[in-house]
C-alpha cells in the first residue's frame, strides 16, 4: 500500500461535486473509496466515514420533508444540514492532509 494524503483529501473534497452538477456526492467518493480502499494507505477508514456521512445526510433530508409541515422545522434542518455537508468535508479534508483520522458529526454507522 501507498500513502496517498492527497487522493484521500479529493476524496473528501468530492462531497462538494453535489454544488457544481448538482449530483454526486455520494457517487464520487464511493467511486474512489471502491477503488483505491485496497491500494491507498487509510483509504479504507477514511472512504468509510465519507460514506455512512452522506447516506446519513440523505437520510436526515428525508425526515426534515415531512418536518416542513410542522412548524416549518424541516426548512431548519435542510439549513442546518445543508452548513453540515459544506463545512465538514473541508475540516476533515484538512484533517487529512496532516494525516489525522476524519470525524463526521451525526454519521450513523451504515458501513462498519
Amino acid at each position: 500500500m501507498r500513502q496517498d494524503n492527497q487522493l484521500i483529501v479529493i476524496t473528501h473534497l468530492s462531497q462538494l461535486v453535489v454544488f457544481l452538477i448538482g449530483f454526486g456526492s455520494l457517487i464520487v467518493p464511493l467511486i474512489l473509496w471502491a477503488t483505491q480502499k485496497e491500494k491507498v494507505y487509510k483509504m479504507d477508514a477514511h472512504g468509510k466515514s465519507i460514506i455512512n456521512f452522506q447516506l446519513s445526510l440523505i437520510v436526515y433530508f428525508l425526515i426534515c420533508i415531512p418536518l416542513i409541515l410542522l412548524f416549518g422545522l424541516g426548512l431548519l434542518g435542510f439549513l442546518v444540514l445543508g452548513i453540515f455537508s459544506v463545512v465538514f468535508p473541508i475540516i476533515n479534508a484538512i484533517k487529512a492532509n496532516n494525516g489525522e483520522t476524519p470525524k463526521y458529526p451525526l454519521s450513523l454507522n451504515f458501513i462498519s
